[in-house]
């Protein structure tokens, strides 16, 4: 019961950090979409870099990229709730059931990884170069995120047998 008990806590520890995030971009909008604006505008990255052509300067396609973020992490946010309250009701049943139950917070959890990794790793940190940056460089807080959220995901994977 308790590995239950732990998976159950840790997949509604996830949805509450995205409650967290969710709120901040929509409440501090403007300081969340400068951090996209100017990744985006690669502005901050090193002088006379070769990579400048991937620079996109349309404040069009910034607000597109920070409305994605934001929807990603709203299904993310979403996925976690409901695949917490689906194991919160498998908890009591058979291994079998609370593992099927496990499906809807796995793809929470999934969806994620694949924004911290996507999202932030690789395309902003290194398609727009983000590392190069010394004001505009969220890598080290992706990575944390992706870190935690696997962590999650590990245990949430991990199987359990019957009593």
């Amino acid at each position: 019961m308790i590995l239950r008990l732990t998976k159950i806590s840790l997949v509604f520890g996830v949805a509450l950090f995205y409650v967290f995030v969710l709120l901040n971009n929509l409440t501090d909008y403007n300081s969340n979409y400068q951090f996209v604006r100017h990744t985006l505008m690669m502005d901050s990255t090193f002088a006379g870099n070769n990579g400048m052509w991937r620079a996109m300067n349309s404040p069009a396609v910034h607000i597109i990229f920070f409305a994605s973020i934001i929807c990603w992490e709203l299904i993310t946010m979403i996925l976690c709730v409901w695949g917490g309250v689906q194991l919160l009701r498998a908890l009591s049943q058979d291994a079998e059931t609370f593992r099927a139950a496990s499906k809807v917070a796995i793809s929470g959890l999934t969806l994620g990884l694949l924004m911290w990794l996507v999202a932030f790793l690789s395309v902003g940190g290194e398609w727009f170069l983000m590392w190069q940056s010394k004001s505009w460089n969220g890598q080290e807080a992706a990575f944390r995120m992706f870190t935690v959220v696997g962590i999650v995901l590990l245990v949430v994977l991990q199987r359990e047998s019957d009593p």
